[in-house]
């Protein structure tokens, strides 16, 4: 029982240490976004995971984002209505729905990417100083390779 006791005692600890650290990545580039472009991290991750492919049924951009459903479908209808996405039925199901990026939304991407980018970069460099940060911001340079040549 003890071991159990550890075992739970440090995953729950690395969990921590994993929020933190989300939460510390999350915050630095939603500043640098809403000040330098005027966008929101959620906004900006639908625009590069629409940059990604051409469409996406909302069933699936909700589970790449970590949005309900309900909460996708008001966040697409808001950037719809500042002309950065466009939805139109699915072809092969009319009752699905696909969204794309529009060409506003692309520019809006192709500027904000390098303010994500250099943020990200930041907070993780800040983390790697950090004792209970560390380790992982080590295991996501040892890991980020391995993602880029499609073998998470």
């Amino acid at each position: 029982m003890a071991l159990l006791d550890d075992t739970s005692e440090g995953r729950a600890q690395c969990w921590r240490a994993l929020a933190a650290l989300h939460t510390r990545i999350d915050t630095r580039i939603e500043r640098a976004l809403r000040a330098t472009c005027r966008l929101g991290l959620k906004e900006y991750t639908v625009l590069d995971v629409l940059s990604r492919e051409e469409e996406w049924r909302m069933y699936q951009l909700a589970a790449v984002i970590a949005l309900s459903p309900s909460a996708t479908t008001r966040l697409v209808d808001r950037m719809e209505q500042q002309g950065l996405l466009v939805r139109h039925l699915c072809p092969t199901d009319r009752r699905g729905i696909s969204t794309e990026a529009s060409e506003a939304g692309r520019d809006l991407l192709a500027a904000a990417r390098p303010v994500h980018d250099a943020a990200l970069c930041e907070a993780l460099e800040e983390a790697s100083a950090l004792p209970g940060s560390a380790p992982l911001v080590r295991l996501l340079d040892t890991w980020a390779p391995q993602v880029k040549r499609g073998r998470p």
